[in-house]
């Protein structure tokens, strides 16, 4: 079976991570897909988001990494995959995820939606706060890869403060 896990993945964070190495325990393929969406202003280009991802799922052999836009229901059904893969770290994610499944169950009738629990060092993490921090000097280096990190402190000319 094949799984799609789609985001902006602006940058990709360890909590990401963590729900891509467990679901590639759970499917054939996850397929880990950036949405082109014209209507954000995305720190990364999706080009340097794929580099990215490609580069902290290498040690994943079942792991692909690919971009699209328009429906997600529309590329799943393209590439074959019958689960969509999303991640939950509190309730409010709950309730936006689950509008989300019941809607892509009227697009696609064939299509699921499988949630995966944060784990509980990650409930906490979304890009927008790792974004946050790092516009204003705080150190990131526990909440991404190293090389996501060091691009983000490039795009903001900084290096962390040390705790």
């Amino acid at each position: 079976m094949i799984a799609i896990y789609p985001g902006s993945f602006d940058p990709i964070t360890l909590g990401h991570l963590d729900i891509i190495e467990r679901g590639s325990k759970l499917f054939d393929r996850v397929v880990v897909a950036v949405l082109r969406n014209p209507g954000k202003s995305p720190l990364f280009t999706v080009e340097q988001r794929l580099a990215q991802i490609r580069t902290a799922t290498q040690h994943l052999p079942h792991v692909a990494v690919d971009s699209f836009d328009g429906l997600t229901v529309t590329y799943a059904n393209l590439i074959g995959a019958g689960v969509l893969l999303r991640g939950l770290r509190v309730m409010s994610d709950f309730e936006k995820e689950l509008q989300m499944a019941h809607t892509n169950k009227t697009l696609s009738t064939e299509i699921e939606t499988v949630f995966l629990a944060t784990s509980t060092e990650y409930g906490f993490l979304s890009s927008s706060m790792v974004k946050e921090i790092a516009r204003f000097n705080g150190s990131i280096d526990h909440l991404v890869s190293p090389h996501v990190a060091s691009e983000i402190y490039q795009c903001y000319n900084n290096q962390p403060t040390q705790p």
